[in-house]
């Protein structure tokens, strides 16, 4: 009788551990958030989140207010919907706030990178070093080089290249600003003097574009990989990948390379000295390249394709590109040597700085993520206050918070090439009840977290954009084609892609 009852309170305390694992006994705190579990322990609105994140926030903000908290896989994220708010979270220190929890654990899962502790300030300093200031211009110049390389290299004046081209424009983007990137980084095929010059730079072209047809297929398995939902045959398609980028980026293939940049080599000797194992330094290189250049193709086919579909935009930005290339001596003649774009001249063109802004508001979703190191509390501009609880997550959704919020940009969802700019070239200021916001467009994320590439993902964007409009005339096939709809399994990672691709043509001008 005494073993039956000992077992039968051994069952009762497992259940009931159990059930407090997965959250069943969790109550809300009179000072914390709504709290809404859903119907299904431990998982909670994990698969409402997975299939259309946006969709399910919209609903969960109609249902409970602009703060609330949700059970999704085993975690409890307090999402924050009030941009008034958002300068507490993204300045919290991070004993209190941590963002490297959530995402060592990611970076581990997609890359098979493990961090070490000095990994993000050596990020960080080497992306301030080589990648903004003085280090952003010579970034520009190789980067240009290379879409002359990639884009010009066959330029004729001849009447045949008059002739209409066309091509899918996502494609086309992504392909030619990857493997424009992944050069100026990651450096060219080693030549011995001008004769083997144009071998060298036949063989960047061949070996970026098989590069580039790899990447895109791991590219399409980045967000199931990233949610651990893979099929069994995916999953092997994901590893072999992997092992491939480790293999054709390690870092004895690199400084084998000419014009490795700085921002490379640099973070490599820096990961060594710090005692980083060569095959995980070649891991890291692959987690740089996704965030180098996984986003900048697809914002440069949303740009142009909003551009081509707006013929005010597209007149505006295509008359300010020519005029800068005017006033710089740079203009695209027939029988001249290919333009080259300065980061002094991308520095004069705010109509297209504009439409880019424009264009990251509509389709550049990220989700930042805070661990909960300790309570805390958070005021909303309200004036209520709410306690976040130690263990759970703290998330901002920009995209639907300020980005498509009519009460900071009137009619969210048209593209306004010049929203972001005032008449005399001044960048305009937003608003939200009369008071001026801070956070008013996030697609680089914000404070300690923020993108530290963004300055040069957004030159390789202009660049391109300014070389496209320089010598060619564009149009869609279908000039009444929509814009198409974006994949809604990719909410979270940065820019959007579409559910399909678009036809458009192009030719040179001259």
């Amino acid at each position: 009788m005494v073993l039956w009852v000992i077992l039968l309170c051994t069952l009762t305390a497992s259940l009931l551990g159990g059930f407090y694992l997965l959250g069943t006994f969790r109550r809300r705190r009179p000072d914390e958030p709504p709290l809404d579990k859903g119907t299904i322990p431990w998982l909670g609105y994990v698969l409402d989140f997975r299939k259309d994140s946006s969709e399910f926030l919209k609903r969960m903000q109609r249902k409970h207010g602009d703060i609330f908290t949700v059970l999704i896989g085993g975690y409890y994220f307090t999402f924050v919907m009030d941009p008034f708010c958002f300068g507490a979270i993204v300045k919290e220190s991070r004993s209190k706030l941590d963002f490297r929890t959530f995402a060592s654990k990611l970076v581990l899962q997609v890359f098979g990178y493990k961090p070490i502790e000095a990994s993000h300030s050596i990020i960080h300093a080497l992306s301030t070093k080589h990648l903004m200031g003085d280090g952003l211009t010579v970034m520009t110049q190789a980067t240009m080089e290379n879409f002359q390389k990639l884009m010009l290299f066959n330029l004729s004046s001849g009447e045949e290249k008059r002739l209409w081209q066309e091509d899918s424009l996502f494609y086309y983007c992504y392909n030619i600003l990857f493997r424009a990137g992944y050069l100026a980084l990651y450096g060219t095929e080693p030549h011995q003097g001008a004769d083997n010059k144009e071998k060298a730079n036949e063989q960047d072209r061949i070996h970026s574009n098989q590069l580039f047809h790899e990447f895109r297929k791991y590219d399409s398995l980045f967000p199931r990989l990233a949610y651990a939902v893979l099929s069994p045959k995916d999953k092997i398609e994901a590893e072999r990948l992997k092992k491939l980028f480790w293999s054709m980026l390690s870092v004895k293939k690199a400084w084998q390379k000419d014009n490795i940049s700085g921002w490379i080599s640099d973070q490599d000797q820096l990961l060594a000295e710090n005692g980083v194992p060569e095959y995980m330094r070649d891991r890291f290189m692959f987690m740089l390249l996704w965030a180098s250049q996984g986003n900048t193709g697809p914002t440069a086919f949303w740009l142009l394709l909003y551009l081509m579909k707006h013929p005010e935009a597209m007149k505006a930005v295509k008359d300010e590109v020519d005029k800068v290339s005017r006033e710089n001596g740079q203009e695209a003649k027939p029988g001249t040597p290919p333009i080259n774009i300065t980061r002094d001249m991308l520095n004069q063109t705010p109509l297209l700085d504009s439409a880019l802004e424009e264009t990251l508001r509509l389709v550049a979703a990220p989700i930042l993520i805070r661990a909960v190191l300790q309570d805390i509390s958070l005021k909303t501009s309200s004036g209520t206050e709410y306690t976040l609880r130690k263990g759970d997550r703290v998330a901002l959704f920009p995209h639907i918070s300020v980005q498509m919020n009519p009460e900071i940009h009137p009619e969210p969802h048209k593209f306004k090439y010049d929203r972001f700019v005032n008449p005399d070239g001044t960048k305009k200021d937003f608003y939200k009840n009369g008071k001026r916001l801070k956070y008013f467009n996030m697609p680089w994320g914000a404070g300690v977290s923020i993108c530290p590439g963004r300055f040069f993902a957004a030159a390789e964007i202009k660049l391109f954009v300014f070389l496209m409009l320089s010598y060619y005339d564009l149009e869609l096939v279908n000039r009444e084609e929509e814009i198409p709809a974006i994949d809604v399994s990719r909410w979270g990672f940065g820019t959007m892609q579409p559910v399909h691709d678009v036809r458009f043509r192009y030719r040179l001008r001259f």
